[in-house]
């Protein structure tokens, strides 16, 4: 399955980030620009719980860089499966 992002921002800075949001309560942070982890090429991955940087899952403890757009997919696929917040 491949997860489309419910927002898309650009910023001369940041350079291009989009928001994913699960029913699980979970999301992601995903950017690409100059100044990320991997560069204009390569993506950075944040994980959101209730819209908010979440550092204590699974998946990672901190956001995670130099992904290939597949390896975003992927990890996407594990954040949308986590348990809801509270669970």
């Amino acid at each position: 399955m491949k997860y489309k992002p419910e927002s898309t921002r650009n910023d001369p800075m940041l350079g291009t980030q989009d928001v994913y949001a699960f029913d699980n309560g979970y999301g992601a942070s995903v950017i690409r620009g100059r100044y990320s982890y991997g560069g204009p090429k390569l993506f950075e991955l944040a994980v959101l719980k209730n819209d908010n940087l979440c550092y204590d899952t699974e998946i990672t403890n901190d956001v995670i860089g130099h992904l290939t757009r597949a390896e975003v997919q992927k990890l996407l696929a594990q954040i949308a499966s986590l348990e809801a917040p509270g669970e």
